[in-house]
């Protein structure tokens, strides 16, 4: 079953962002600091092109595609999905643990890791 509708978690918006900073406070500090141009957001559903149920998504350029001469541009970007996410999840516990393993699923995409390794490191 679903979390329930009336479940501060799904109603308030902030209680859910409270997740994602908590998630993000959890990235050790020598990986923290090399994603600092890296803007997490937070929307209600993914874009219409892309799968209802998708969680997140990394838009940018991986570290691993860069070089020296890479002019710097706009900064990366982070969507979590918070209507999939919560769809996913029937209880709070689940839903911390699932935008956890979101948010670091999409860090490793700004690292160059690719889905079949995150999937083999149990991230996917």
């Amino acid at each position: 079953m679903p979390l329930d509708p009336s479940d501060p978690l799904v109603t308030d918006p902030a209680r859910f962002d409270a997740l994602v900073d908590a998630a993000l406070d959890e990235i050790p500090e020598e990986l923290s600091s090399l994603v600092r141009n890296v803007v997490v957001l937070v929307e209600e559903e993914p874009p219409p092109e892309e799968p209802r149920d998708l969680l997140g998504l990394y838009d940018g350029v991986a570290m691993t595609q860069r070089d020296s001469w890479s002019p710097p541009g706009l900064p990366d970007r982070i969507f979590l999905y918070r209507g999939p996410l919560l769809d996913l999840c029937d209880t709070a516990d689940e839903l911390a643990h699932e935008v956890r393993i979101t948010v670091v699923h999409e860090i490793a995409h700004h690292f160059g890791i690719d889905d079949a390794r995150l999937h083999d490191l149990g991230y996917a």
